[in-house]
């Protein structure tokens, strides 16, 4: 599918820091006039230049006002430093604008209108450890066999369908074969029921409950749609079903929405992007205006031929050639290789005829794709003594003591947070062992009541171990003692007692 070439007539009289050095294409996607705008940015084109200039193009003309905007971009650095880069080109504050993740934007609606979807506004928001955790809950109270019907394959069925925007009761039958004979539809229901008990949400409700709370309260679509006069997205080849009905829902009415993306860079399908988003971007928006960033500024000539000559193979695109003024470059080499352990030897005989070239070893970088592919680099490198640095790891929230010292803080602040108490009840040791807590679980369902208030009643009889009723207590008392300093409003020296106080 090839869209026409099809550029805006930009003003030449517009001037300002924006608009500074744009090529012809960029400055006709920057200052196209309102109404659905759809931006083909090639890899390298300057795409992130184009949506802040677009940015505070519709701020400097008055077309917007920060509080009118959203913007919506895939991680929380990118909209930080659209921010910061539209601040500085504009010379002013944007506070008040929907900047941030779909994530982020979906969290803001739900505090506002959380009533709406059966949650409070303190609701919590689980990691990927806390959601195992309870599909492991829902797995077992299914009598099912963990061994066949792992909790992690049971999680990824769930978020595949949370991508594609539906609650438990609008899954297909046709999706219903392939997990616990059938039962899939099921277990998504007792999952989601776990969820509203616990007062919390995964990720992927973030936009399924904003999904939600738009299409059932025409009111609270209308406000929103009234507030955002202009929406931007970056890397729209990358959004699922969710993301897409939940922009459609809000940009239908007034159409002015810029989307910036790249069809050949659509690699994310295994995480639920839909690359027809991108592709139909036109029957959902009829009379939109198309236009196509293609020169790089970031290959030589030789890799921008590669590329176009690998993707032209494609079928599901719009079509664009990108080019270049610079240099033609080395030519690509591809090299074909057994195993990882020949392709982390010859990469690290590459390295080293690169050294005695004369490059420095900073100079040098090995991309790959899972952090689990670097294994086979490290080992050979220890082994030739080449000195190097691993890039990433960890996020600092993905950390094993961030998260326990999170789930101390969610329990004070939600004492039926059951996964955080399920957590933290024996971190660090108290003697308050598996049998404890299953006594605790049964305690829990028998009363319809969280484990915390289940521990309560249960310190008062015998059904402990004398020992493990100690420790309760205490444990307990502690959690009343931290909840008494959350009501005296002091969070900094709450958490310094926490961690003093639970190390």
């Amino acid at each position: 599918m090839t869209l026409p070439r099809r550029l805006p007539s930009p003003e030449p009289t517009l001037a300002g820091p924006h608009l500074d050095g744009l090529n012809p294409e960029q400055r006709a996607a920057v200052t196209a006039p309102d109404g659905p705008l759809l931006v083909l940015a090639g890899a390298g084109t300057g795409k992130t230049r184009v949506l802040t200039a677009r940015l505070a193009h519709l701020l400097v003309t008055g077309r917007a006002r920060p509080g009118e905007v959203l913007a919506v971009t895939f991680t929380n650095k990118a909209a930080r430093e659209m921010a910061e880069r539209v601040e500085r080109l504009i010379g002013r504050s944007v506070q008040g604008m929907w900047l941030g993740t779909f994530h982020a934007m979906g969290v803001r609606m739900l505090r506002a209108h959380a009533e709406l979807v059966g949650l409070h506004p303190s609701f919590t928001i689980l990691d990927t450890d806390d959601q195992l955790r309870l599909s492991k809950q829902v797995i077992q109270a299914a009598e099912l066999d963990e061994r066949r019907w792992p909790a992690r394959a049971l999680l990824a069925l769930v978020q595949r369908w949370k991508d594609k925007g539906w609650t438990p009761e609008r899954v297909p039958d046709s999706e219903l074969s392939d997990f616990a004979m059938g039962r899939g539809r099921e277990l998504y229901a007792a999952y989601q029921e776990r969820l509203r008990t616990l007062n919390a949400c995964d990720f992927g409700d973030l936009l399924l409950h904003g999904l939600a709370l738009l299409n059932d309260h025409p009111d609270v679509l209308e406000q929103y749609r009234r507030r955002f006069r202009a929406i931007l997205v970056d890397e729209y080849q990358d959004t699922n079903v969710a993301q897409y009905l939940w922009l459609r829902l809000l940009a239908q009415k007034h159409k002015n929405i810029t989307c910036v993306g790249d069809d050949d860079q659509s690699i994310y399908s295994w995480r639920g992007a839909e690359i027809g988003n991108i592709l139909r971007f036109e029957q959902d928006f009829p009379g939109a205006t198309i236009v196509r960033l293609e020169r790089n500024y970031r290959s030589t000539g030789h890799i921008l031929g590669a590329a176009a000559g690998l993707i032209a193979h494609n079928r599901a695109r719009h079509g664009k050639t990108l080019w270049t003024e610079g240099a033609m470059g080395e030519p690509v080499r591809i090299a074909g290789l057994w195993d990882e352990e020949e392709e982390a030897r010859w990469v690290g005989e590459e390295i080293e005829a690169l050294q005695r070239a004369g490059a420095p070893l900073a100079s040098i970088a090995v991309l790959v794709r899972a952090g689990f592919q670097t294994r086979a680099f490290e080992e050979r490198f220890i082994q030739m003594g080449l000195p190097y640095r691993v890039i990433g790891g960890p996020r600092f929230y993905e950390r094993q003591e961030i998260r326990d010292a999170i789930a101390y803080l969610r329990l004070v602040a939600s004492p039926d947070d059951d996964l955080a108490f399920e957590r933290i009840v024996n971190l660090p040791r108290r003697g308050i062992g598996e049998a404890a807590l299953k006594t605790l679980h049964a305690a829990a369902r028998r009363r319809g009541t969280s484990l915390l208030r289940a521990a309560r009643e249960l310190v008062a009889t015998d059904e402990l171990a004398a020992r493990t009723r100690g420790a309760l207590a205490r444990f307990l008392d502690q959690i009343e003692h931290w909840r008494a300093l959350l009501g005296e409003r002091r969070p900094r020296a709450l958490a310094e007692t926490i961690l003093e106080e639970s190390g």
